[in-house]
């Protein structure tokens, strides 16, 4: 089912936001004609902010990440022009002066680089480059704040969305059979209620053929961490609210922005 968005003070009617799931194969061209093809099925259907998966063109391994590069994103950036909605174009392997990225409109900060004995060992750092900054933007329905799976896990990366003035923020990811369940929903529902935000994250779809096997589940919390909507493993597109005044409400009853001791923070933070 569709859920309707409430409106920010600005937007005239309600609309919802959705995170498509999306099958990816080995075809890049395939990949991208699928991810405009549910781009426009979710604008058909009112959604005016969406998001698409981490490595929607692409498998997702260091192996493949330099064959998938890419230097732009034009075809789904004119179809977000063409369907008139905001569109968080998940990410790509990005090629940029020799160097590889993981890229959305921004570039992946916390490279995945994991070792757990028996489960998975992955590293990202072995063809890509960490990015250096951070990315949000303004809507007419919320100010979004941009982050790519395993950024995620770090803490700071929210707190400094959240002091941007970020009502949403938005993950796309690709968390896999040992991560996923361990930590995918824990971490948006704490990140939400911890920044008094709004927290979607948007998966591919699970393709147990792989090598690398993604968890699936794209997921909205709402700021008291409540899950509003989540998907499972197939292709999908979920879709939910973002309600400003209950999200202004929440900040004005619990105001812990006001009462952070960042005093003592920093003092902490200087020590040797």
């Amino acid at each position: 089912s569709r859920a309707q968005v409430a409106p920010a003070a600005r937007a005239p009617i309600p609309r919802p936001a959705s995170t498509p799931a999306l099958q990816i194969s080995s075809i890049k061209s395939d990949n991208v004609t699928r991810a405009c093809s549910f781009i426009q099925e979710a604008a058909t259907q009112g959604a005016k902010i969406v998001s698409l998966p981490e490595c929607f063109n692409s498998p997702y391994g260091t192996k493949y990440f330099p064959e998938y590069a890419e230097k732009s994103t034009q075809k789904i950036s004119k179809v977000a022009k063409e369907c008139s909605i905001y569109l968080i174009g998940g990410s790509i392997p990005e090629e940029d002066a020799g160097k590889l990225y993981n890229t959305c409109a921004y570039r992946k900060i916390h490279l995945f680089d994991i070792d757990v004995p028996g489960k998975i060992t992955f590293q990202e750092s072995k063809t890509l480059s960490p990015g250096d900054s951070f990315s949000t933007f303004d809507t007419p329905y919320c100010r979004v704040g941009l982050g790519i799976c395993y950024d995620m896990q770090f803490a700071e990366l929210a707190q400094i969305y959240a002091q941007r003035d970020c009502q949403l923020l938005v993950y796309p990811g690709a968390f896999n059979l040992t991560t996923g369940p361990a930590h995918w929903e824990v971490l948006q529902r704490s990140q939400a209620v911890d920044n008094q935000v709004y927290v979607a994250t948007a998966s591919p779809a699970r393709d147990d053929k792989t090598s690398y096997v993604a968890w699936g589940h794209s997921t909205m919390v709402n700021p008291c961490g409540e899950v509003l909507a989540k998907g499972g493993t197939e292709e999908a597109i979920v879709y939910s609210d973002i309600d400003l005044k209950k999200l202004a409400e929440i900040r004005q009853q619990i105001p812990i922005f006001r009462q952070k001791r960042s005093d003592l923070y920093a003092m902490e933070m200087k020590k040797p």
